[in-house]
């Protein structure tokens, strides 16, 4: 039987901070005399007390070794109940806000995903648009922090192979984590301060530099404007391009760099492959608009690129509107989206590292094909990988194909032309942002989607941002009996 109390002393705790990290947009509507600071003090009396209880009851448990088990619910349920509690604010705000749009727009925040249920952003009060932001910036340190500490433990997509980087902390979890996180911390915020720094220089306000860099950092997508970053500068287009690409890589490379290992920065064969990638998406769109459109290079090269690296990474910023470049443009987008930045980043989806490892499977299965009595062991960036690694990376695989194609069924059931099924499946599972299709709004809200829309919606964002079988265990008997 699975000993609950440790369980809910950490989401005890995570909810008292979360409560308390309220009152950062309280403080934006008291300055700028906004009434709707009122709001985020009620949502974080809710949320510290009902944090505190939990901690206070299960004050005598010792959460300083977790079980695999454990693990496996702390991670998920912490991606379920913050969002509950992190929704309060849309709830009290607008009165045309249930319990499903504000759990829609609080999942998507935290899960970094980007889809919002908001339209007229432009008016709405500097907290509500600060605490999107936070959320974003909340959920992309803590999915860093469980690729980092949780999943290789649970041994979820392949993530095994990275326990030998240092970062080993079976029957250990907490303490050794205390250390990560707070490493992680400092080069998170840091990053996130440099960004908006940048965007100040560009033009950008204050508020909007801020937001934007929360955002960037996180990949997360959630803007202060409805129009996204199509208004703003050139040169804030190319910060954004820069910061959106450096969100996109491991964040164990930056700890390493910053602690003078500066070779692993520059030679990580995931680095190298997400960088190739990207460039050949930025050129292959870049060609097939050049060739079609007329108009000047570079304005088309930045928003080509901007709008590559932004689904490369998962944030989901737009520059334009991309549905009018063409179909081949937006199945390359499409895909660099089901591709993913790479593992240990705050980037979203399948990961280039997973795709590494099954091409390097094909490959030593048609080398053994060739040579059936030689023994071929794969290996990855000079380290043997174990089977045991390429089939996690495998099941994972197959769970996020089989995942898309359910949901992209459901969800056109529901109610949805099948276009805007297929893109609302893959912003969903992947992780992106943008939605395409008849029933999205002109700001590409989806506020006007089924209410069962929305539930498939929030559990594929759940599922997709941790990383598919970190649920799907759950649902087996098995787990549960022991």
């Amino acid at each position: 039987m699975i000993d609950f109390r440790p369980v809910a002393n950490i989401i005890g705790w995570l909810l008292v901070a979360l409560g308390i990290i309220m009152l950062v947009p309280m403080l934006a509507d008291l300055v700028t005399g906004s009434l709707d600071w009122r709001i985020f003090l009620i949502s974080a009396f809710v949320t510290v007390t009902a944090g505190g209880l939990v901690v206070l009851a299960t004050a005598s448990t010792d959460a300083s070794g977790l079980t695999l088990r454990q693990s496996f619910l702390v991670t998920t349920l912490s991606w379920t109940v913050l969002p509950i509690f992190g929704g309060l604010p849309f709830t009290l705000a607008f009165e045309h806000v249930g319990f499903t749009d504000a759990m829609f727009e609080a999942m998507s925040g935290l899960t970094t995903t980007g889809a919002t249920v908001f339209a007229g952003l432009d008016a709405m009060p500097p907290g509500i648009l600060l605490w999107r932001s936070i959320l974003h910036w909340l959920g992309g340190l803590g999915i860093v922090l469980v690729a980092l500490i949780f999943l290789p433990v649970m041994k979820v997509g392949g993530m095994q192979h990275f326990r030998s980087e240092g970062f080993d902390t079976m029957g250990k979890v907490l303490p050794r984590a205390a250390d990560i996180s707070w490493m992680l911390l400092q080069i998170y915020a840091g990053l996130t301060i440099l960004c908006a720094a940048a965007f100040l220089l560009t033009g950008m306000n204050a508020f909007d530099a801020v937001n934007h860099a929360l955002s960037t950092l996180s990949t997360g997508g959630f803007s202060t404007r409805d129009s996204s970053f199509t208004n703003y500068s050139a040169s804030a287009h190319w910060v954004g391009i820069v910061f959106m690409f450096l969100a996109g890589l491991p964040f164990i490379r930056y700890l390493q760099f910053i602690n003078g290992s500066y070779r692993p920065l520059f030679s990580d064969i995931q680095i190298r492959a997400y960088l190739r990638w990207t460039l050949y998406a930025i050129g292959a769109v870049l060609a097939f608009r050049v060739l079609r459109e007329e108009g000047e290079f570079e304005p088309m090269l930045r928003e080509t690129a901007f709008n590559v690296v932004s689904m490369f990474s998962g944030t989901g910023f737009g520059s334009s509107d991309v549905t009018l470049w063409g179909d081949f443009p937006i199945l390359v987008l499409v895909v660099v989206g089901f591709i993913g930045a790479c593992t240990a980043s705050t980037g979203c989806s399948i990961k280039v590292f997973r795709y590494l490892v099954l091409f390097e499977a094909i490959k030593t299965q048609l080398k053994q094909l060739v040579y059936p009595n030689r023994v071929i062991p794969m290996h990855l960036d000079g380290r043997r990988l174990d089977e045991e690694v390429v089939v996690s990376v495998v099941v994972m695989f197959t769970a996020y194909v089989v995942g898309f194609g359910v949901l992209t069924v459901l969800l056109s059931l529901s109610g949805l032309e099948m276009r805007t099924a297929f893109t609302a499946a893959w912003t969903s599972i992947c992780n992106v942002g943008p939605v395409w299709g008849a029933e999205v709004g002109p700001t590409g809200s989806i506020s006007g989607f089924p209410a069962f829309s929305k539930w498939l919606m929030i559990l594929a964002m759940l599922m997709g941002r941790l990383e598919m079988v970190a649920v799907l265990v759950l649902v087996l008997p098995r787990f549960w009996r022991g």
